[in-house]
C-alpha cells in the first residue's frame, strides 16, 4: 500500500511525525478552498440563500488566503521533505488552480432571484466546524477511547456527508415550492398566533412538531418492509462517530427532510424560527451519532443523546425497533418504544445479518437491488427491523 492509501484508502490510528497530518490539512485546506473560490464566482447556484445573506466577504477573502497559504506552505514542505510526495502534489496543484480561478481577490458573480443551488458553501462551512468541533469533543470524552478518528470505512461515510450536503439546498427548495404551490390548506389564523408567540415557545413546538413526524416516519422505515430496506443503509454504520450519521439512502434524505418540512411551512412559524431550527438541528443530528459519553441525569428521558441514539443503532436484542425519536426522548416513553437495558451502552452496532454492501454506491443501490433474506435469521422472528411483525 502506497503513502497515499495511509491517507485514501487506509484506516487506523494516526501515525505521528510522518506527515501524514500535514498532508491531510494540506491537501483538504486546497481542495476547500478551490471549492470557495468556486462558491465566490457562482454565488446564486454554489451558496445557501440564508447564509449568502449574512456573510462579510471580506472577512471570508482573508480566510480564503490563510487557508491557500497554509495548503500551499505544507505541501512545499512534504515535497522538500520526501514525504507524501504525490499528495503533496496534489495539494499544491489544488492550490495553483483556486488561484488561477481568482483566488482570495475573485468576483463576486451575479445573483440571480430564484435559482436552484447546492450549498457548496454550506458543505464547506459544516464540514470544517463539524469536524473540528466534534473531533475535538470525541478526544475530550471519548465513548470507546480505542476507536480511532480514522476508524473502518471513514471515506464511504466522507461522501455520503458530501453528497448529502449538497442536495439539501435542492431539497429545501423543492419543499418550498411544494408547500407554496399547497399555500391554500394552511390556516390564517394559525398563522397568524404563531406569529405573536416568543421565540422560544416557537422554536419549541418546530421542534415538537418536526419530531412528531419524524418518530412515525423513522417508526415506519423500521416495520414496512420496503421502507426498512432503504434505512437499512443508514444502520448499516459499525461505528459509531460524528461522521456515520451521514450515512443514509438519498431516498430517505430526501423522502424525510420533505416530510418533516413541510408541516413547519404549512403552519407559518416565522423564518427566523425554522432558520434557528435548520441549525440546531444539523448540530444534533452530528452529536447524537458521536462517539461521545455525555449524560444529561434526569433529562435523559426528556430529550436525546447520544447515549439515547445509539441503543437505536445497535444490533443487540433489546435495541432492535427502539429509540425513534429525533429530538424528544419522552416520545418513544409516550408511545412505548423507548428501549430498555441492564447497561448504559449497546455492545454492537450495525444490522444483523450485516448483509449491506460497502461503498456509498453499493449502498445507494442497495434498496433497489440488495437482498434482505437472512436479515432476521441470527436472531429469530420477532424482531421487526425487517418489516416482520412482532410475536
Amino acid at each position: 500500500m502506497s503513502d497515499e492509501a495511509d491517507l485514501l484508502a487506509g484506516h487506523g490510528p494516526i501515525e505521528t511525525g510522518r506527515g501524514l497530518v500535514s498532508s491531510a490539512v494540506s491537501f483538504s485546506l486546497a481542495l476547500l478552498s478551490v471549492l470557495g473560490v468556486l462558491a465566490f464566482r457562482f454565488p446564486a447556484w454554489l451558496s445557501t440563500p440564508e447564509l449568502r445573506a449574512r456573510y462579510d466577504v471580506t472577512t471570508l477573502r482573508y480566510v480564503l488566503f490563510a487557508a491557500m497559504v497554509i495548503a500551499g506552505a505544507l505541501a512545499i514542505r512534504n515535497l522538500l521533505l520526501g514525504r507524501y510526495r504525490k499528495l503533496a502534489t496534489a495539494a499544491f496543484g489544488w492550490v495553483v488552480l483556486a488561484q488561477v480561478l481568482g483566488g482570495p481577490a475573485v468576483k463576486v458573480g451575479d445573483l440571480p432571484e430564484h435559482s436552484p443551488y447546492i450549498g457548496l458553501d454550506f458543505f464547506v462551512l459544516d464540514l470544517l466546524g463539524s469536524s473540528l468541533i466534534f473531533i475535538f469533543i470525541e478526544k475530550l470524552r471519548p465513548l470507546r477511547k480505542e476507536q480511532p478518528i480514522f476508524r473502518p470505512e471513514w471515506q464511504t461515510d466522507l461522501v455520503h456527508f458530501l453528497v448529502n450536503h449538497l442536495v439539501v439546498g435542492l431539497t429545501l427548495l423543492l419543499t418550498n415550492r411544494v408547500v407554496h404551490s399547497l399555500g391554500w390548506f394552511g390556516n390564517e389564523s394559525v398563522r397568524a398566533r404563531l406569529v405573536t408567540l416568543p421565540f422560544l415557545v416557537s422554536l419549541f413546538l418546530v421542534f415538537l412538531c418536526a419530531d412528531l413526524v419524524q418518530y412515525w416516519a423513522h417508526r415506519a422505515y423500521h416495520e414496512v418492509s420496503w421502507l426498512w430496506r432503504f434505512h437499512a443503509v443508514h444502520h448499516s454504520a459499525r461505528d459509531m462517530d460524528w461522521l456515520a450519521g451521514s450515512r443514509q439512502s438519498l431516498f430517505e434524505l430526501i423522502g424525510t427532510r420533505i416530510a418533516v418540512m413541510t408541516p413547519i411551512f404549512l403552519l407559518g412559524f416565522p423564518r427566523e424560527v425554522i432558520d434557528a431550527y435548520i441549525i440546531m438541528v444539523g448540530f444534533q443530528a452530528v452529536f447524537d451519532h458521536a462517539n461521545v459519553s455525555a449524560g444529561l441525569g434526569p433529562l435523559k428521558y426528556v430529550f436525546v443523546t447520544p447515549n439515547f441514539h445509539h441503543w437505536h443503532h445497535s444490533r443487540d436484542t433489546e435495541a432492535i425497533d427502539k429509540n425513534y425519536a429525533a429530538h424528544f426522548a419522552f416520545l418513544d416513553y409516550l408511545f412505548g418504544t423507548a428501549a430498555k437495558a441492564d447497561r448504559p451502552w449497546p455492545d454492537r452496532y450495525g444490522v444483523v445479518g450485516d448483509y449491506v454492501p460497502r461503498g456509498f454506491v453499493k449502498q445507494q443501490l442497495f434498496p433497489f437491488l440488495g437482498s434482505t433474506a437472512d436479515q432476521e435469521a441470527q436472531q429469530g422472528d420477532h424482531h421487526t427491523a425487517a418489516g416482520k411483525k412482532k410475536e
